[in-house]
């Protein structure tokens, strides 16, 4: 498997929308570590955040979220958060 920008970037956003656990996310970039079939033009800025996100579980290595929107920003996107008020349950 290719591992491409837009492939990380969706997996950054999947984790960001809680879709995938942490513990998804990590076990996905450690695989992808193995697997080193970065996309070509892209190697350093792809090798570099699929690194980190491969330590992200590890508490002195947490991520914040300033880190996945600088992530996303190299990966060539912008950051958009929408917040919704939930009615609170009596």
């Amino acid at each position: 498997m290719k591992i491409t920008r837009q492939k990380v970037a969706q997996k950054l956003i999947d984790y960001l929308d809680h879709r995938i656990a942490l513990t998804e996310l990590v076990d996905w970039a450690e695989s992808a570590m193995m697997e080193a079939d970065f996309e070509e033009q892209d190697f350093e800025i792809l090798r570099d955040i699929v690194s980190r996100l491969g330590l992200a579980d590890v508490r002195a290595f947490g991520m914040t979220w300033e880190d996945y929107e600088d992530f996303l920003s190299r990966l060539g996107y912008r950051v958009s958060i929408t917040v919704l008020e939930t009615p609170v349950m009596a």
